[in-house]
């Protein structure tokens, strides 16, 4: 009887494989354990460190409220509306605004400036007119002065394009953490990070719907995956998001990890830019501050964050609707907030700003002028991500008055061939002090493409005359207002052997005219002959003093505006005219801030006398006489006479473009139209771009012109029809100005038989 071999015992056999298992385990362990802690380190290095790259801010001029100051009441409602001031019966807090007749009431919300910060305050502004009539603190006693916070333009973006406006967890509005953690998270503070109870009740609530209706994500997973992860579906994320979540709540508490998600969670997109956190999405979607949001509005943007773009309230407002009412009949589910109140704040609207208002709107021309002049100080890095704050002298109420004339104007002219293919640019600037108030690139309010205001380079035209004139005035005993000019054909020829005929745009020769008719009727015969006997270099030198910066050639032809500018560079040059023949070079920011409110730089005002403000005096005098009876009369059929406007209309060859440039005591305009492609148009200086100045004008509704007399100006008594010295009780006498000593002496009585002559004349021929 053969034995049977007896197998060897199955444990034997195992022991091999389990000691594979446990090598592997410890393996696997090791490796879990280097990723957790790689995983450890930047969870730490990003939450702790810069958390955000944060774009520059920049910002309108405040509006600085005092009694007696030129302002509408409708223009003072439209910046408040801009600002998200809430209307409301009697003023509450910050925020509020209340009207009653000529009469409103405010509470403002306070703001750091450049100069330190501006306290919130209650004060009631009273209207007379287009006047502020008094200004008054809460106890009725008279205030100076008081300042709103500023109206954001826009920002300068990262190349992400991400946007958001930091908070604090104590900035947040009643209601808002309770209702993010009542939809989100009601476990949020019992959990470490992962809600083993979220997952169940989710994976329940789910498989009795028979679909996906209910996620079991923590905000802290929610946080990571929005800060460190991608949108990928996979097993090995959501793995590695719950892993995160642990470590971020093992090193920060809770309410860090609230406020980092509040900074943190998508909640819309506006073009290219990405809306970040609760406080960005309130001045997007709300037009206010985060902390003055009511019930109803903060149900919104917490219903928004399971869907931004499904529950759009711009986009889907009834689906926005049904999402909010869902979450506010939650938070009573929940017993989180009263029933009485949900069923208040159910009957609201959603109370969505409209788009397109000024406060957010985009100003793609007058953020490019400002980018161009940051970058002159700052690294890109800087303006993209370090949160500065830009204070800029941009007045938004112009600005929409300058594309409402633009817009308006050009469909008004459509009739005539070719306007519909015309492009416009305008700047708009304070005289005084330099600084650019509203710049439009196009003529599409808001199109951010080819910036022709500081790019369009093209001939001027006659805005180059008043150049010329100005050159001839500075020499009093060779050219007064009352000089006359031959205004007759003539030929040039050059060096090369060109022959220059200039032609009148009429086509006429106008005999003999005195000096100030030339310049008002934009005669080009008697100007460029009065530009080739004071020499054409010299009249490149009056360009370069006024502020024109580039060298063009001593070629005849500049005479009549053959040098191409762009509009900025023809503002410019009239700010010095419009100034008293002080340059001031043109600037739109004001100063800049820190992230934290710190002062970082100013841009000061800067100003140089480069005229003598006698010969200015004259020159602006005979541009008033090109408004009130030369090429510009046509704005005083919308515009009264008082303002005494001065100005100066420039038409190229073939009206290939159409220039109006002009001021009054507190606004200087210069308008462009033209083609891109330098095309033909119908319009001249007169028939286009003046009429988008003047309407502009209509709606800005300006202080007049009142130049003040230089003391070597003096104003004599001259016959209209010859120019010579007259009495004033004498038929036609008229009262011109003249630097001393220029003036034309009266003859015996009114019968004056010699010819005109200026004092020096007199006195010369007398000592001889």
């Amino acid at each position: 009887m053969t034995r049977r071999k007896r197998s060897k015992p199955r444990t034997g056999r195992l022991r091999p494989l389990v000691g594979w298992a446990v090598k592997l385990s410890l393996v696997g362990l090791v490796v879990l354990a280097a990723f957790a802690i790689y995983m450890d380190a930047m969870v730490q290095e990003k939450f702790s460190g810069k958390r955000w790259t944060i774009p520059a801010t920049v910002y309108a001029r405040p509006l600085e409220l005092f009694a007696g100051q030129k302002l509408a009441k409708d223009d003072f409602l439209a910046e408040l509306d801009a600002l998200g001031y809430r209307r409301e019966t009697t003023v509450g807090g910050p925020g509020a605004v209340s009207v009653s007749g000529n009469a409103i009431d405010l509470h403002t919300r306070g703001f750091q400036f450049y100069e330190g910060p501006e306290p919130a305050q209650r004060i009631r502004v009273r209207f007379s007119g287009d006047y502020v009539a008094s200004l008054s603190g809460v106890d009725a006693s008279p205030l100076a002065v008081a300042r709103l916070e500023p109206v954001v333009i826009g920002g300068i973006y990262p190349a992400h394009n991400e946007d958001r406006i930091l908070i604090k967890l104590e900035q947040t509005p009643p209601y808002l953490v309770e209702t993010l953690l009542a939809v989100e998270d009601r476990d949020f503070f019992d959990h470490f990070g992962v809600s083993p109870r979220a997952i169940i009740r989710a994976m329940w609530v789910n498989a009795t719907a028979g679909r996906v209706v209910q996620g079991g994500s923590t905000l802290t997973q929610q946080l990571v995956k929005n800060f460190y992860l991608t949108n990928e579906r996979s097993f090995n994320r959501k793995a590695t998001e719950a892993m995160m979540a642990v470590l971020l709540e093992l090193h920060y508490d809770k309410e860090e990890i609230l406020e980092g998600y509040l900074n943190e969670v998508f909640l819309g997109q506006d073009g290219a830019r990405a809306i970040h956190g609760f406080g960005l999405a309130s001045q997007y979607f709300f037009n206010q501050p985060l902390a003055e949001l009511k019930l109803h509005q903060v149900a919104l943007l917490v219903g928004m964050v399971k869907g931004p773009t499904l529950y759009n309230p711009r986009r889907h407002p009834e689906r926005a609707l049904q999402r909010r009412n869902l979450v506010l009949d939650l938070l009573a589910e929940q017993q989180v907030v009263p029933a009485e109140v949900i069923e208040q704040a159910k009957q609201l609207p959603l109370g969505i700003s409209p788009r397109g208002s000024m406060a957010n709107t985009s100003f793609p021309a007058f953020l490019d002028l400002v980018k161009r002049q940051l970058r002159q100080d700052y690294r890109d890095e800087d303006l993209t991500e370090e949160g500065l704050r830009v204070f800029t002298s941009f007045e938004p109420i112009l600005q929409l008055k300058a594309e409402k004339a633009m817009v308006e104007t050009l469909k008004r002219l459509e009739g005539r061939p070719g306007v519909e293919q015309v492009e416009g640019s305008m700047v708009v600037t304070n005289p005084e002090t330099g600084e650019i108030q509203a710049l439009l690139g196009g003529r599409q309010p808001g199109f951010a493409g080819f910036n022709r205001a500081l790019d369009a380079v093209r001939p001027i035209g006659s805005l180059i005359k008043p150049a010329i004139f100005l050159a001839a005035l500075e020499r009093p005993s060779q050219y007064t207002l009352t000089s006359v000019l031959a205004d007759e054909p003539f030929t040039v020829k050059g060096q090369d052997g060109q022959i220059w005929q200039p032609q009148n745009y009429d086509r006429m020769a106008h005999g003999n005219v005195y000096l100030y008719q030339a310049l008002a009727n934009s005669y080009n015969l008697s100007s460029a002959k009065l530009g080739l006997d004071i020499g054409v270099p010299h009249v490149l030198k009056t360009l370069q003093r006024l502020g024109v910066s580039r060298d063009w050639p001593a070629y005849p032809s500049m005479l009549l505006g053959a040098g191409a500018l762009s509009p900025i560079e023809v503002a410019d040059m009239y700010q010095t005219i419009a100034n008293g023949g002080f340059n001031t070079p043109l600037r739109g920011i004001r100063n800049v801030l820190t992230s934290d409110g710190e002062p970082l730089r100013r841009y000061p005002f800067q100003i140089q006398q480069r005229f003598d403000a006698g010969a200015i005096y004259l020159t602006q005098h005979a541009m008033q006489r090109a408004m009130y009876e030369g090429t510009g009369r046509s704005a005083y059929s919308r515009l009264p006479r008082s303002l005494a406007l001065a100005g100066k209309t420039g038409t190229t060859n073939e009206s290939r473009d159409s220039w109006f440039a002009g001021f009054t005591g507190d606004l200087l305009a210069v308008v462009w139209l033209g083609r891109d492609d330098n095309g033909r148009t119908s319009l001249t200086g007169a028939t286009g771009a003046l009429q988008v100045w003047t309407d502009f004008m209509h709606r800005a509704d300006p202080l007049p012109l009142a130049m003040p007399e230089p003391e070597n100006v003096l104003h004599a008594w001259v016959d209209a029809g010859t120019g010579m010295g007259s009495l004033e009780n004498c038929p036609g006498a008229v009262q011109m100005p003249y630097i001393r000593g220029s003036e034309p002496l009266p003859g015996p009585g009114c019968g004056l038989e010699r010819p005109a002559e200026s004092v020096m004349d007199w006195v010369r021929g007398w000592l001889q």
